[in-house]
């Protein structure tokens, strides 16, 4: 892979953003017309019904988004009132959120079509190619964080955000 001239569409870097970017507007396209839902949004009802309790700190460390988007979105998910902060115990300076019942009920519908969505997309690959693919990203996503982590200074909160 040396010796060879930079084709843009032979640029696995280049190749994984336009992926990422059709994958996610079938995603979105499909969350915004069944439940309302921006991408950003359904990350976060997705990682709070996960975790139960979380910060908007660490929803942004865990799903790669930005500080700003991570805070958009949790608004307008308290604002619909599928979303609730309370106080941190371990932290005064900041809140978790939590899923509200309607919350709950939202990521009980959510759940299924992500699941349907991911199943369609790789419905033409073997579970031994899926496998393989999501521990080739894996990967990746280690190593491009060492980058990032090399270029700030070893700084591990400028890690690549989606």
């Amino acid at each position: 892979m040396a010796d060879r001239a930079l084709v843009l569409d032979d640029f696995i870097p280049y190749r994984l953003s336009i992926t990422s970017n059709l994958v996610s507007a079938a995603v979105a396209n499909t969350y915004e017309a069944l439940f309302g839902l921006t991408i950003p949004e359904w990350r976060l009802v997705t990682v709070v019904a996960e975790a139960g309790g979380i910060t908007q700190q660490q929803i942004g460390q865990q799903t790669r988004m930005d500080k700003v988007t991570v805070s958009r979105a949790a608004i307008a998910l308290v604002e619909r009132g599928l979303m609730q902060r309370h106080a941190n115990p371990d932290d005064r300076r900041s809140h978790l959120l939590r899923l509200t019942e309607d919350g709950q009920t939202l990521y009980a519908s959510v759940a299924p079509k992500a699941l349907d969505l991911e199943r369609r997309i790789f419905a033409g690959f073997s579970g031994a190619e899926v496998a393989q693919f999501v521990a080739m990203l894996r990967r990746i996503d280690a190593v491009a964080i060492d980058l990032v982590q090399e270029s700030h200074g070893g700084d591990g909160d400028q890690s690549p955000r989606r």
